[in-house]
């Protein structure tokens, strides 16, 4: 699969959202920015996870962990929230061990932000939708922070 189909909050237009492209990805109607959710398997991976300008959080997850089972909707939420702004990767470590090898991923879930190829965040284990927010936005707000000059 190479493509999602995902409706637009704004006006309801369904779109095709490409797993693999530089920019976020924008509604065809209104351009208003759409949520990125993919999947990814150990041949795509590292394609998927990183062709993008956004920030990119990887969720190495299971189905059989119930913590992973409580997360997956509220990532959802948040990344439709931060559209525009993040992409989610979502890794199902029983068909990606290569993917949790290279993360080192003992846990599952375990959340990892990547920014430009470089993790810039991690967390094992659950997070309840306050503290997920919390720690996406300080993710997003390293990542774009400007770099400093020298005086």
């Amino acid at each position: 699969m190479d493509a999602a189909t995902v409706t637009c909050a704004t006006c309801r237009t369904k779109n095709q959202v490409a797993f693999v492209a530089a920019e976020a990805p924008r509604c065809t109607q209104c351009h208003g920015f759409l949520p990125w959710i993919t999947q990814a398997v150990d041949s795509d991976y590292t394609v998927i996870a990183d062709s993008t300008t956004v920030v990119v959080c990887v969720e190495l997850w299971a189905a059989w962990a119930q913590p992973s089972r409580l997360v997956g909707p509220l990532l959802e939420r948040v990344v439709a929230e931060r559209a525009g702004r993040m992409k989610l990767v979502r890794v199902n470590v029983e068909d990606a061990r290569r993917v949790q090898s290279k993360h080192e991923a003992r846990l599952v879930p375990t959340l990892i932000l990547l920014w430009q190829g470089e993790e810039i965040g991690r967390h094992s284990g659950a997070l309840q939708l306050p503290e997920l927010r919390r720690w996406v936005d300080q993710g997003i707000a390293t990542a774009f922070r400007p770099a400093k000059t020298p005086s």
